[in-house]
């Protein structure tokens, strides 16, 4: 990164702090029918070497897609933004970083099924590790079994000897041994050919396993490489602004982000103020561990300790308290219990956007925990921050 665009960059982050996301409300009931990009993780920062995006802005329909909020004035920007109002700015960088944010989703949600994958392939490895052991063991018992008979020790000259046994019992005796032996033969040679049949299979199994396992992963890089596009292209729009022009997209950002509250308690689709349900334990807990993240960078692809991003945050708060939940904000939505909005308790999830790609996690009095996007840090905001898609309860039924 060149000097001038280091120097810009360091500018809007220092402008970007504390800033909160638009919306255009929320919708007066969840709508199951949620379509979404794709949607199991890396534990850290997993695309963390994108680098840093400065805090400018990031999805909400609150600020029209063709022009300011009423009343505004709406600067101009000099020639290096290309001419583009305050507004068309912001409008340029809430597609930008919904794109990011789909294209981590998808990320998010091939690198959960890499790593189910990684498990089945081990566990096809193991399966056939215990088959061929098995299956030599067996072709030892059957090489025993063929040393036997050369050397005249199988028991079919036992036959013989029973012909000319002395006395009925003796013959008994001896026709004793010999179906031993024969059924020792059998099942001996039954179990080679099993043996062998089964770790076929297994060896076929454990090479699909494998083959979907390098398709997954090679799958993961190029949607790991695209995330990393996106990252830049907000990188390049931010570093094209100056100090001055950011300051005004934040300035209309927010009030754009305090109008959508204002309509979103107005409409009375939230409960009132200190009229949340009581959280249930486990509620309690994840919203009491997503508090103490507060201050942690966002990262694409994370979900702690260090760092997060929107669905590894509530996923791994619900984790923290006991109850494992889908890793993506997509299956988060449609796995999850759906519930209105006025009936909302500490802990349920906030699904946000038409096609599910972010998620925060409620905190009371119209409140969520948020990993936001990329440039800023876990804060807990406005609900109305972006547009409300409905809410989800992961532990439904339980007090």
């Amino acid at each position: 990164m060149s000097g001038r665009v280091l120097r810009l960059v360091c500018a809007a982050a220092v402008v970007a702090a504390g800033v909160v996301v638009p919306a255009g409300g929320a919708r007066s009931a969840p709508e199951p029918g949620a379509t979404a990009s794709a949607g199991p993780v890396p534990e850290t920062g997993a695309l963390a070497s994108a680098g840093p995006v400065p805090d400018a802005g990031a999805a909400a329909s609150a600020v029209p897609e063709t022009g300011a909020v009423p009343g505004e004035p709406v600067p101009e920007t000099d020639a290096a933004s290309g001419g583009k109002t305050v507004a068309g700015l912001l409008t340029e960088m809430q597609k930008l970083y919904r794109s990011a944010e789909q294209a981590t989703e998808t990320y998010n949600a091939t690198a959960e099924q890499l790593k189910k994958q990684t498990a089945e392939t081990k566990k096809r490895n193991d399966e056939l590790a215990r088959a061929r052991l098995a299956l030599s063991d067996s072709r030892i018992a059957a090489g025993r079994l063929a040393r036997q008979q050369y050397q005249g020790r199988s028991g079919f000259d036992g036959y013989v000897r029973l012909l000319l046994a002395p006395d009925p019992q003796t013959a008994l005796d001896q026709k004793h041994v010999i179906g031993r032996l024969a059924r020792e033969r059998v099942e001996t040679l039954g179990r080679l050919t099993s043996g062998e049949q089964q770790s076929d299979r297994l060896a076929k199994a454990a090479r699909q396993a494998l083959d979907k396992q390098q398709v997954l992963a090679g799958r993961q890089k190029k949607q790991r490489d695209a995330v990393v596009t996106k990252l830049k292209a907000v990188e390049k729009l931010l570093a094209s602004l100056s100090a001055a022009q950011i300051a005004e997209v934040q300035k209309l950002e927010a009030s754009g982000a305090a109008a959508a509250q204002s309509q979103l308690l107005a409409s009375g689709a939230l409960p009132g103020p200190g009229g949340s349900a009581a959280p249930s334990r486990a509620g309690a807990e994840a919203v009491r561990w997503s508090l103490d993240q507060v201050g942690k960078p966002y990262a694409s692809g994370a979900r702690g300790p260090k760092a997060f991003d929107a669905s590894g945050l509530t996923s791994a708060a619900w984790e923290r308290a006991g109850v494992r939940i889908p890793r993506t904000a997509h299956d988060q939505w449609e796995k999850l219990r759906k519930v209105p909005l006025r009936s909302l308790r500490p802990g349920d999830v906030i699904v946000y956007g038409p096609d599910a790609s972010h998620v925060a996690l409620y905190a009371g009095d119209g409140k969520v925990i948020d990993a936001p996007r990329p440039g800023a840090r876990v804060a807990v905001v406005p609900i109305a921050g972006r547009e409300v898609l409905g809410a989800v309860r992961p532990d439904a039924g339980v007090r």
